[in-house]
């Protein structure tokens, strides 16, 4: 080949993606877009959970994830507990492969250095962990981008994420307290950066005009059990938590509201039902969205949002409608402080109905000035991830020349 010739950079992305969560998926469409706008010459595949999912909706080659197909199916008999133990060893070698093959791995959002939810040490936080591993061995730089984080209590979990946040080439955290929480597991913090969720990014769907009002409330419903180190009381929370949403759903209804029930992850379908089955009216409908985008233009043309996950927050924060967060983490507090909305949050593990209705009626009479609020905030958030965008360009393509924007190109210098 001829010296000084460009070869086109190749770019993995990597994560739970096409798994059936629209906020991971959200991300990686964010990801994708910075990609195409800024780096046209890319090749990029997927190494993920659902990779016909993603080769089919975005375009992209894409591997599964574990070799083992019942990784995330609990083991109880012989031959699964053996089929998983050999996956892990496989997976070692899969992994390095798959690295070996790219210039730069980019891991979209998501809290991949969490467990605010029920998580084992040995699914996703070993498989970051081989990630990143093998990016350090085979010198292909692995980025961490606006990920979230949080404090661990199971100590082989907390040293998996510390090690592959430690492995990364780059990272940078979707709030403070995530960089924080990556500081006092002893990871050097000292030149990451913060940044909006990477859901921020993707376009924003048309709102509502000004003085309309549809009379719809969107309220975002979770297979809600707690977190990693919920387990015991796992039931008792879930329970606690849906008869509290159910009763403020009903209350709803009873005044006349039309309800929109939103889910954000395909585990989350049976809640919605529940709710529907309990409240039984013709005021009560569940969207049926298989997108964030879709779920933006559910809570855009709403009133008002009443939401538990994470990312359908994001979705109605960013479609700028006023929203209050059952909040089952401090990401969401975090969110909603930064968002301007920090007053609205209600913990899903205590739902006190009367509570909770207190402050929707407040949030509904605020609405035109958090409108405003909103709309203010988005504008920094655009701001700001159009930075980290940049800083993303100059750490992942540093042998580089502009092509549009302040995108840049591969260059490699190969003997003929």
């Amino acid at each position: 080949m001829t010296p000084g010739r460009v070869t086109p950079v190749r770019v993995g992305v990597f994560g739970l993606l096409g798994s059936g969560n629209l906020g991971n998926d959200g991300s990686l469409e964010a990801v994708l877009g910075y990609l195409r706008a800024e780096h046209p010459e890319a090749v990029v595949d997927a190494l993920c959970g659902g990779p016909e999912t993603v080769a089919a909706r975005y375009g992209i080659p894409a591997t599964r994830l574990h070799w083992y197909r019942g990784e995330y199916r609990t083991a109880s008999r012989a031959g699964a507990v053996a089929g998983k133990g050999l996956g892990k060893l496989v997976d070692a070698f899969r992994t390095a492969a798959w690295v070996r093959r790219h210039d730069v791995v980019i891991v979209p959002g998501m809290g991949v250095l969490e467990a605010t939810l029920p998580l084992r040490p040995w699914g996703f936080p070993y498989a970051l962990f081989l990630l990143c591993a093998s990016g350090r061995l085979l010198r292909t730089r692995v980025a961490l981008v606006s990920v979230g984080a949080a404090p661990i209590g199971n100590r082989l979990t907390r040293a998996l994420v510390r090690w592959s946040a430690r492995l990364a080439t780059y990272r940078s955290y979707r709030d403070a307290p995530s960089r924080d929480a990556m500081r006092a597991m002893g990871v050097d913090t000292a030149r990451d950066e913060v940044y909006p969720d990477l859901a921020f990014a993707l376009p924003t769907p048309p709102t509502t005009p000004a003085g309309a009002s549809s009379g719809t409330v969107c309220v975002g419903v979770m297979a809600f059990h707690g977190g990693d180190d919920d387990r015991a009381r796992a039931e008792e929370i879930h329970r606690r938590y849906l008869d509290g949403t159910t009763r403020f759903v009903r209350a709803l209804a009873e005044d006349g509201r039309r309800v929109r029930l939103l889910t954000g992850d395909e585990c989350d379908a049976p809640v919605a039902d529940a709710i529907l089955d309990a409240v039984d009216s013709p005021l009560v409908t569940a969207a049926e969205a298989g997108s964030l985008a879709d779920l933006m233009r559910e809570t855009a043309a709403a009133d008002t949002v009443v939401a538990t996950r994470y990312h359908n927050l994001v979705c109605a924060l960013k479609a700028g409608t006023p929203t209050l967060a059952l909040s089952y983490a401090a990401k969401s507090d975090t969110l909603m402080d930064r968002m301007g909305l920090g007053a609205y949050c209600h913990p899903a593990r205590e739902t006190d109905t009367d509570r909770l209705l207190e402050q929707f009626r407040e949030l509904e009479r605020r609405s035109a000035e958090l409108r405003r609020t909103l709309a203010e905030r988005n504008l920094d958030a655009a701001r700001q991830l159009h930075d980290q965008f940049t800083e993303l360009s100059e750490a992942l393509f540093p042998t580089t020349f502009p092509t549009t924007g302040h995108a840049r190109a591969h260059v490699r210098q190969e003997t003929p």
